[in-house]
């Protein structure tokens, strides 16, 4: 089935509610197409952006097969296959079943979960959350009530080391260094203590909380609630406190509300490298992939790569950028070599460093711009700032932080700087003057 996306949402009115949708959100899946102007677009929610070699190549074979080749890479470290034909969805379905892509398909769009990409990997953060990744998956596809769920909600599971808690999830957990995790959702000032061990089932009874809570399928997002998130995390803290002791719901008993500690401002996306600090006798590499799109021969290298030289997965971040595993350090300089000179960004000093951009034209009808291009003609010194490039106002899958905004319009393309809640006025540029103008906000 194809469907639509909806027009970006409403400003949410000063209750927070967005008085303006009475429906349930059109974002596509695996199973829901969207119609764009190249074809169909599949989303696949890969949570915590982790999938197997072997799945990869299940993908490689998809895009090849059935649209442009190529692999997209989302904000929230899914991939997106492009130019799809209009009938395939159920053989799309079918093979991404097959190959464990799809555990459930009443539950596929609602399985948006961000993780630490290297969590267990670099020695920093208090705890592996790749337990908590897989239990709350399961949870949620074992959960009638998730089904609710809109495809924009979002579960964060964050190590201790803030980079996801940063992207501002409806749910975030954070592990602490007494074994504990903190249960935040939205921007409440407080958070909820419960034991690490059963943080995963707190957090789908947040979800649920939140789908008690919403007054319609038009709300999606905990900061749309009508009494605001902190009256939603009273709720949870005294569901988790009231579990009886002898019950699945045991997950809560030593639940205790606590001050959440400052959301930090700055989303960290992962340095690019050899990472190291995890298990001993084992490396992971962390790459950047330009504009988020991945060339078919660049996908095989990465599932070649993990397969062989790896512990045969793959972690797609947040930040457009894929992280491999469980290398060889002594064979970990070589393996990242060969992947720079397959056009992924191996380091710091890569003129791709911190650029994004939205698909454009022409792939998307309601772009005003080849922004792709654009971007790609604009590259230069690495700047302080990160840029973004959007084809229109609707600013599809902006990064959070501050960051050099570049959105086109019908008169050009404004150029304006963010930093946390302000942003400068923005300036319209003509195409010629836009890279001098981009180098010299971002520096």
């Amino acid at each position: 089935m194809l469907a639509a996306m909806p027009p970006s949402p409403s400003s949410p009115s000063a209750s927070g509610a967005n008085s303006a949708r009475t429906r349930g959100d059109a974002c596509p899946g695996s199973l829901r197409l969207h119609r764009a102007d190249d074809g169909a677009l599949a989303r696949v929610r890969l949570p915590g952006g982790v999938l197997t070699a072997e799945q990869a190549d299940v993908l490689g074979k998809l895009a090849g097969e059935l649209g442009e080749g190529d692999i997209h890479l989302t904000s929230r470290g899914n991939a997106q296959l492009r130019a799809l034909p209009a009938d395939c969805g159920g053989e799309l379905a079918r093979r991404l079943g097959e190959s464990g892509l799809l555990p459930s398909a009443r539950h596929e769009r609602v399985r948006n979960l961000v993780a630490s990409p290297l969590s267990g990997l670099d020695g920093r953060g208090n705890a592996d959350v790749g337990p908590w990744l897989a239990e709350l998956d399961a949870l949620l596809c074992a959960s009638g009530r998730a089904v609710a769920l809109s495809g924009r909600f979002l579960f964060a599971l964050d190590d201790g080391r803030g980079d996801v808690d940063a992207l501002g999830a409806d749910v975030t957990l954070l592990a602490q260094g007494d074994g504990n995790a903190l249960l935040r959702v939205g921007a409440a000032a407080d958070a909820v203590r419960v034991p690490g061990a059963w943080a995963a089932r707190a957090a789908l009874v947040a979800a649920e909380t939140f789908l008690d809570s919403a007054p319609d399928a038009g709300t999606w997002r905990v900061a749309e609630l009508p009494a605001g998130p902190d009256v939603l995390l009273a709720q949870v803290a005294r569901k988790l406190a009231a579990a009886p002791a002898r019950t699945p719901g045991a997950v809560l008993a030593g639940a205790a509300r606590t001050r959440a500690p400052a959301r930090p401002r700055e989303a960290a996306a992962p340095g690019f490298g050899v990472v190291t600090g995890g298990a001993p006798g084992a490396a992971a590499l962390s790459v950047g992939v330009p504009l988020g799109r991945v060339a078919a021969a660049q996908w095989r290298l990465l599932a070649d790569t993990a397969r062989s030289q790896g512990d045969g997965t793959l972690r797609l971040t947040p930040w457009r950028g894929v992280v491999v595993p469980g290398v060889a350090p002594g064979r970990a300089a070589a393996l990242l070599d060969a992947l720079g000179a397959a056009g992924l960004v191996t380091g710091p000093g890569s003129p791709w460093s911190g650029v994004g951009a939205c698909i454009g034209r022409p792939g998307c009808a309601k772009s005003l711009s080849d922004v792709r291009a654009l971007a790609g003609a604009a590259v230069g010194p690495v700047g302080t700032l990160p840029v973004y490039w959007s084809g229109c106002a609707r600013r599809c899958g902006h990064p959070h932080g501050d960051r050099v905004d570049v959105v086109a319009t019908a008169e050009g393309h404004e150029v304006s700087v963010v930093r946390g809640a302000s942003r400068t006025a923005p300036v319209v540029v003509t195409d010629r003057s836009l890279p001098a103008a981009v180098a010299a906000a971002r520096g």
